[in-house]
């Protein structure tokens, strides 16, 4: 007799990363998503297509024909029949909501309640409320502001939405992720992270003002636990990190996850296994080459190909004056030998040789599809010419000397400081930073959506940023999951996502507390 699915609630979803790999776990068997709920339209757009598919998967395999038609590039209307009952399944379950609006609260509530999601049924919640209040960058921005207050700034309260659900329906486990920033963060002189252990452990106490079942706040790392009762000083909040690089992720990712269970249940975690690194290269390296666009000039292969080779002759001569630059020198030479490639700026159809199969044999099943005849979301940027050199500059660094070059004195060759007035002040010493082919990834965040300046392609001919879909690679992201939205959208998605690999192990974790 099959063992019935764990009902999931997927509050401040995004694109779906956390649910994604909860509701791959033991073959989709384990947990059902009941409902995604996120706030950003075009988010929400993905999250549906995502819940159809896996939809269609469960319910009626034979029509999934017409989802790979759909990313193929066909016109398929998945409300008209044969998809209508399925598409209706996923719109259900993938809403729109923004959480602390009352109305979009009412709707959540009703949601819930028809699911019949109580105390007395054994369901999960997951999410992570937003975290530009709490980043590091985020606080450096609103730092510039003077009219800045974080008592007055919502977001520094978002968290308070997600501990509404725990103390109304009390799910047997919970697990909430954010910035590492939240560490650090202080609102009214108190530290955000400790009024969330208490809320969150006590949440009987932080809303009703009552004695109630709490919750034991376990790290996925370590031992430490947090329980009612204890004070924030008892523990060393760091033991919340979660460094993704350690369990078999592409990426050098650090965020605070926390683990709840509910004190009335008998039961400790295991924590996460460390397993062995993966790098770039293990990741993106099959995906098909591509070139660059060109901004704000003719955009041609012969345009493009003429201006990557004058910036490659002109850095082998500028180079050349340098003593401390001669293994870049010898780089570039090399590079020089292999002639500038004729590349597409997009890859469409999937040739059978291309078949998404990584040097990484346990990722590879993890990515790949063999249904699928079209690369998903895996076109490029256009490019200023002067950008070209530059990163033309920082990948060859990155070949020559095994890191990317920081600040303004490792740039220091005609023509590549940009017209930046506080470029020599030590605040942007990452402002151009090539990915190593060899080590993990640097975080992936939303700021890709800006430009691709931090998240420059390894490969000196391709001569530009990740496209989405190599960022959704480094995010773990099956070859599959189709994002919805223009690019900007898109990558926004991608760097706010939790990876669905990482999720897919804390979900092995969780299933094991119900066993």
């Amino acid at each position: 007799m099959q063992e019935k699915s764990i009902p999931v609630v997927d509050l401040f979803a995004g694109p779906g990363g956390l649910g994604e790999g909860f509701s791959r776990s033991n073959n989709g068997r384990n947990f059902e998503i009941i409902v995604s709920a996120e706030m950003d339209q075009f988010a929400v757009k993905t999250l549906r297509l995502r819940a159809f598919f896996r939809i269609l998967q469960k319910q009626a395999e034979h029509l999934l024909e017409g989802y790979y038609r759909f990313c193929a590039g066909e016109k398929v209307n998945f409300t008209e029949y044969p998809y209508q009952t399925y598409w209706e399944q996923a719109s259900n379950e993938a809403r729109q909501l923004t959480l602390g609006n009352s109305e979009d609260n009412r709707t959540l509530d009703g949601i819930l309640r028809e699911a019949k999601i109580s105390s007395q049924k054994s369901w999960v919640l997951i999410g992570g409320p937003p975290c530009q209040a709490y980043s590091l960058a985020g606080r450096a921005r609103n730092k510039r502001n003077t009219d800045y207050k974080p008592e007055e700034d919502h977001r520094n309260y978002l968290y308070k939405e997600y501990l509404r659900i725990i103390h109304d329906y009390r799910p047997a486990v919970f697990v909430m992720e954010n910035v590492k920033g939240i560490l650090s963060s202080n609102v009214d002189g108190k530290k955000i992270f400790h009024s969330i252990l208490l809320d969150l452990s006590d949440p009987d106490e932080a809303i009703s003002k009552s004695t109630g079942v709490g919750y034991r706040i376990c790290s996925l790392v370590n031992n430490t636990v947090f329980k009612k009762g204890m004070s924030p000083d008892e523990i060393d909040p760091k033991d919340f990190i979660v460094k993704a690089e350690n369990y078999g992720l592409p990426q050098a990712r650090h965020r605070v996850i926390l683990l709840g269970i509910r004190e009335d249940l008998a039961v400790m975690p295991e924590a996460l296994q460390e397993s062995a690194r993966i790098s770039v290269n293990d990741v993106i390296s099959d995906l098909p080459a591509l070139r660059s666009g060109l901004s704000k000039e003719m955009d041609t292969q012969e345009a493009w190909s003429s201006a990557v080779n004058n910036h490659l002759q002109n850095l082998i001569s500028l180079s050349s004056q340098k003593v401390e630059l001669k293994q870049l020198n010898l780089t570039l030479k090399e590079l020089r030998k292999s002639g500038i490639p004729k590349l597409n700026k997009g890859a469409v159809s999937i040739r059978k040789h291309e078949q998404a199969i990584t040097p990484n044999n346990v990722l590879s099943e993890w990515y790949s599809d063999s249904q699928l005849k079209a690369w998903l979301n895996h076109e490029t940027r256009g490019h200023m010419s002067s950008d070209l050199l530059r990163y033309f500059y920082v990948a060859s660094y990155g070949i020559a000397y095994g890191q990317s070059p920081k600040g303004h004195k490792e740039f220091d060759l005609e023509g590549l400081s940009p017209n930046h007035k506080n470029w020599k002040s030590g605040n942007f010493s990452d402002r151009f930073r090539v990915q190593i082919n060899n080590r993990p990834s640097t975080t992936i965040t939303s700021h890709i959506s800006k430009d691709g300046h931090q998240f420059i392609h390894p490969d000196p001919l391709q001569c530009r940023s990740l496209t989405v879909r190599e960022a959704s690679r480094l995010q773990t992201f099956p070859d599959n999951y189709f994002f919805q939205g223009n690019r900007t959208q898109q990558f926004h998605q991608v760097g706010n996502a939790v990876p669905p690999l990482l999720a897919y192990q804390i979900a092995g974790i969780v299933k094991k507390l119900f066993n």
